[in-house]
Parts: structure tokens; sequence; C-alpha cells
């Protein structure tokens, strides 16, 4: 608006000039009839004529030089219109809710299949939102698709507003003008086509490199189940499966070692093998020329790495992941995303105790050089990781070191047992400490053991992983993409049926003819049977070994039942959680557990998947149990379904038959959906 002020005043100077050199004319005229008379009658002649062409240019003039303007303003804008109409980018104009209101031709092209009704920015691109439109300050810039091409969505905010608008602009707030003259704006809408640029980065993205790494699980087991004159041959049928594997997407392979194999392949094919989710897993264990075990094998896969050697590094991290996990599943590392496929297969209990003896002396050579051993378990800590903590005190004090256990909160399940130790006079008085309190006594000289967890977030007390530079993890759940990455020693087996069984099988080892107090007998053997059910589920021959040592060293099964007894408010809970108890698509038993009136509703609920699980055709129990502002989810199953996957699309994680997850910010009926929908698309997926 000042522009065009501006140019109207320049043109009225213009055109009222004659008149002013007018004046000057009168003036010079009586200027020079001062000097002479004769001269200044001469010049009044030609003054009189120059004032009537004057008048006559100002009268008749003025109108053709309009005519003129309004020609040449009426032809500009009409090239301006048409240069935009044919401009070759798409161009619109929307209203500031999105609707487009005006198109150039190439726009048109763009949504020509488009009904009038429907050609709105929030309905033609799904990254742009009501929301975001409200929100956007003077510009917004999204990457979109439409139809079979992408493009860079340029919105522009445009001011049309009145004299009063544009005065505001200047002096007002953008919210004050923006909420009161809403009709006086306008969104310019460009749309620059990146199909062609993204079909190359799609191009060199699919000629990348990526790294893998394949390792037989169970090579040795499988060749002692086969006759030796025969053990060639499945050898020989084992590198043929997994090179005509690789072949068939051009990819190398080479053998490493025995049963290790490094691969490599084109980034293209990795959709193709995620698609058919790894068929070698299952096609390797088609071989059988008379073993009684199936083979089974992991794969690594690092791709999208900066490097090939960072492909490789990403591929070894990969590769340690499946066999953490269990074996028999393939682990994509993509970047900074981990993709986890198979892991059906019950991990096989290995029958040499030669990694626990080589674990426990690397334990012995670790804490010989500390003064002091800090225990922690996870939260809201079960029999288990307070067993399991017991059994790490008291080899520290075989080996004379103070020893603290890091216990924040004790339930319900934990507490009777716990009161044997404090009300004890064998004990001192600081043996369970805070994690405050904890935090006090780390120095330079500390060492900290994690037991029956793996995930940082998990821990009793995630700070002490920070402080504490010597870090031992003893865990039987498989690890997920979230893990204790500065251990020190790391003892993570999830074939093992407890955290208790592994530090039991330790504590043979670690030191010669350890003695055990009755009290830490029962505390580690109640572990072993909590987290095994009564020795039904995941127990192995070492499993049995490991009770035995226990028996031996003075647990009591009778005594332990009867710290384990339940209130009658937690039997109540539990048989009201199996009483309502949904049984979703056959065989998927799923439930919510009151919690109301409960000291540890969430072992209760635990309890209660477990006894779902007795129910004839359920495959896997689900109980829901609301607790303090969250939903614990505790999920169990026999043989048939992996739980753990299960727990991990909802961000949680555990044992192939025991896992769970948090939910946060949703409803009981919100997370029974969500439970439904995982199972559904497991399903769908093959996974179960």
């Amino acid at each position: 608006m000042k522009e065009d002020r501006k140019i109207k005043n320049i043109l009225q100077i213009y055109m009222q000039w004659p008149l002013v050199l007018s004046v000057l004319v009168v003036c010079a005229n009586a200027a020079v009839a001062l000097v002479s008379a004769n001269a200044g009658a001469v010049m009044a002649i030609f003054t009189v004529l120059y004032l009537v062409c004057a008048g006559l240019s100002f009268r008749y003039g003025r109108k053709k030089v309009l005519g003129g303007l309004v020609s040449f303003g009426a032809d500009y804008s009409w090239t301006q219109k048409q240069l935009l109409s044919s401009m070759e980018l798409p161009y619109g104009i929307a209203d500031i809710d999105g609707k487009i209101l005006w198109m150039n031709e190439a726009m048109t092209e763009v949504f020509c299949d488009e009904k009038a009704s429907r050609r709105n920015l929030t309905q033609l691109f799904e990254e742009i939102t009501p929301e975001a439109l409200e929100k956007m300050d003077h510009a917004l810039e999204v990457h979109s698709s439409y139809g079979e091409f992408r493009y860079r969505v340029s919105v522009k905010r445009v001011e049309v507003g009145s004299e009063c608008s544009l005065s505001a602009k200047a002096g007002e707030k953008r919210e004050e003008r923006s909420s009161g003259n809403r009709s006086e704006q306008l969104l310019a809408v460009y749309l620059y086509d990146e199909t062609e640029l993204y079909g190359y980065i799609k191009a060199i993205t699919d000629q990348k490199m990526v790294a893998g790494l394949i390792y037989l699980d169970n090579y040795d087991e499988a060749l002692e189940s086969v006759e030796e004159v025969r053990r060639s041959l499945l050898v020989a049928l084992i590198d043929r499966k997994i090179n005509k594997y690789i072949s068939s997407i051009n990819g190398i392979v080479k053998k490493l070692e025995k049963d290790k194999y490094f691969f490599a392949i084109k980034q293209k094919y990795m959709a193709r093998l995620e698609e058919e989710r790894f068929s070698l897993l299952e096609d390797v264990k088609t071989v059988n020329i008379g073993n009684e075990m199936a083979v089974t094998l992991s794969i690594g896969i690092g791709m999208n790495g900066e490097t090939y050697i960072q492909n490789y590094e990403y591929a070894r991290t990969a590769i340690d992941m499946a066999l953490g996990r269990g074996g028999d599943q393939a682990v994509v590392k993509n970047g900074q995303k981990i993709q986890y496929f198979g892991g059906k297969s019950q991990q096989l209990e290995k029958t040499t105790r030669v990694k626990a003896r080589v674990k426990a002396h690397a334990l012995r050579e670790l804490l010989e050089t500390k003064d002091r051993l800090l225990i922690m378990g996870h939260k809201i800590g079960d029999i288990d990781s307070f067993g399991s903590a017991i059994g790490m005190y008291r080899i520290a004090t075989a080996l004379n070191k103070k020893a603290n256990i890091v216990i924040n909160d004790v339930t319900s399940s934990v507490r009777p047992m716990m009161d044997r130790f404090v009300n004890s006079n064998d004990y001192p008085a600081d043996l369970f400490v805070t994690g405050a309190e904890a935090a006090e006594l780390v120095d330079a000289s500390t060492a900290l053991v994690v037991v029956d967890v793996n995930r940082p977030s998990y821990t009793e007390e995630p700070q002490l992983l920070k402080a504490v530079k010597t870090i031992v993890v003893i865990d039987h759940h498989r690890q997920s993409s979230e893990h204790i990455t500065n251990a020190t020693l790391s003892y993570v087996e999830p074939y093992a049926s407890s955290a208790c069984e592994l530090v039991a099988e330790i504590l043979q080892y670690v030191a010669d003819s350890i003695r055990m107090k009755s009290a830490e007998a029962d505390a580690m053997y109640a572990g072993m049977v909590i987290d095994t059910n009564n020795f039904t589920n995941q127990a192995g021959v070492r499993t049995f070994e490991a009770a035995a040592f226990l028996r031996r060293n003075g647990a009591d099964v009778t005594r332990v039942r009867k710290l384990f007894r339940d209130r009658m408010e937690d039997y109540k809970a539990r048989a009201e959680a199996v009483r309502q108890a949904e049984v979703f698509d056959g065989a998927f038993a799923i439930s919510v557990c009151p919690s109301e009136g409960l000291e540890s509703p969430t072992v209760v609920g635990a309890q209660a998947a477990n006894e779902l699980l007795d129910i004839i055709g359920i495959k896997a129990s689900v109980v829901l149990t609301p607790y303090n502002g969250k939903i614990y989810v505790s999920a169990r199953s026999i043989d048939e379904v992996n739980v753990q996957v299960m727990m991990e699309k909802m961000g949680g994680g555990g044992h192939r038959t025991i896992a769970g997850a948090q939910l946060t910010d949703m409803t009981v009926d919100e997370a029974r959906e969500k439970v439904k929908e995982v199972i559904l698309a497991m399903k769908q997926k093959g996974e179960f």
C-alpha cells in the first residue's frame, strides 16, 4: 500500500509539472518587462501561448497518460497471470484452513483426479495436519508423496489485509492480528517434484554393501548325535544350504571357521529377506541324516554404516545379540535401529559347565582387586532377584569383601524372606541399603554386580551404572536393543531357568568349599522355584543340579513353601483375574488383575498369568495390572509362543516363556486392544 501511494504521488507531480513551469515563465516575463517594455510585450505573446498549451496538455494529456497506465496495468496483470498459470512449477493459493482456492495449470494436472471438495492440503498430504497449519509461523515445508510421485511441499503465509491490518503488522502482535483477521491471510503452496531425486537415492542405497555373519548355534551337539562316518555329510549339507541361500540373492559367502560364516550382499535384497523372514532359519532345520538334534543357526546383519568396517561391526553386534537372545534368529542392525526375526525355538541347555567355571574364575580375579561390592537387581524385585543377590553376597564374604544389596522398595513376595536376614545377628545392619545410600558408598575400589536384569532402565538404581566403573552382569533374560553396554564381565545365558541357577553354579567354582547358611540356600532355592513355577517351566538338567547343590547346603522345601503362602486378598484377586479371563483367537487368555487392597499387585498378576496356562488350549496368557499410574503386563507361555517378542513390541522384554512390559498414558481397555493388535500382527507374520 505504501508503494502504491508513492507511485501515485510521483505521477501527480509529473502531471502538474507544466503548471509549475508556467509560474516560472510568467515570473521570467515580468522580469524581462522591467528591463524592456517592448521585449516584455513580445515575450508576453509567447507566455500566453505556453500557458494555453500547458493547460490543454494538463487537461487532455492527463487522460491519455492515465488511460495508457490503465492499459499497461491490465496488460501487465494479464501477463503476470499467464506466467503464473503456465509456470511449470505447480503453484496454488489456499485459505488458512488448507482448502485450495486457485491452482495453476501444472498443479491442476497433479490433482486432476481429485474432486474439488477433496482439494485440501490436509487431505492430499498426510504430513500436513490442521494443527501444523495452525501453528505455522511464516512457512511450512514437508516431504510427502501423492500417487506415484514424491514432492517437497512448501507452504508460505501471505498477508493480503487492509490498511488496518498492515498498520497492525508494524505495531500489534501477530497473534492478535491472526485471530482478528483470519480472512486476510492466504497460503501460497509450491510443489517441488523429488521423484527422480528419490529414485537416484534409492538406486544408490540399493547398491550399498550389507555385511552379515552366520553362526551355527549347536554345531558340536548336532555332530555328536550323528555317526562319525556321516558327520562330514551333515556339514556338507549345511554348507550347501547356506551357500545356495546366499547365492540366490547374488551374494558371496566365506566360511571363517567350522561353524561360522561371513557373507556380503547388496542392500536391495534386504526387503526380500525380511519379507521371507529369513527362511534359511527354518530351511536349515530340515537337514536330517539321522541326527537326533535339528541344526539351528543365528544371523547377524549390519547395514547403513558410514564405512564397510562399520557395517561389519554392526554385524558383530547383531550376531552377539542373536546369540544372547537364545539363537535360532536373525538380528538386523540398521544404523541405530535393530530388528528381530525368528527366535521360535527354545535354546538348548549346554551340558558342559566350562563357561560357568571360566566366568567364576574371571569374577574372582575381578573382585580380588576391589574392596566393596554393591549388588543390585531390578525394580519391583522378585524372589529370583533377591535370591541371586544373596548368593552374590555369600561370594563376596567368602572373598573377605564388604558387600551391600541395593533395594529401594520391598515387595510383599520378598518381605518374608528378607525378614530372615534383617532380624538375624548373622548379618550386618547395613546389608540392605537404598539407592541413595549406595551412591554415597561408591569409590574407585567399588564393583557393582547386576543380577536378574540386563536393561539399564529396569535396574533398581540406574545412576549407579554411571557412577561405578567396574560392572558385572549376571542374568538369564534375553538381551534386547537396550542393554548394559559398559559391563566389565557379562554372563547372560537365556537357557538358564533363573538368575539363582547361574549364581549357584558360580558359587561352586569361585572359591573352594564355600558353605552357605540355610537362609541363603532357602532364598536361592525359592528363586528357582518361583521362576520355574515349581520346576515345570524352563527346568533343565543343570537346573536340578543347582537345586540339589542348594538342598545339600540347607535349603528346605517345606520352609520355602510356608514362606510363600498367599494372603487371602492376593488369592481372591488372582482367582478374580482367572474368572474374568477372555480367550482371544481361541488360544490366548487375556485378563485384568484387580490391584485394590493388594500390597504387590504386579506379583499377583504374574501368578494369575501362570495359572491361566493350566487351561486346555491356552498357548499364552497376558494379564494386565493397573498400579501407580501404569499398566503392568505379565505374559506367560509354555512352548508355542515367544512372549518375549510379543512384549518387545510393547516396549518390554524378558524370556521366551516369561516376559512383561510397562504401559503408560493409556487405559486398561486401550492396553487390552493393543495386546490383541500385537497378537494379530504376529500371527499374520507367522511369528507363532
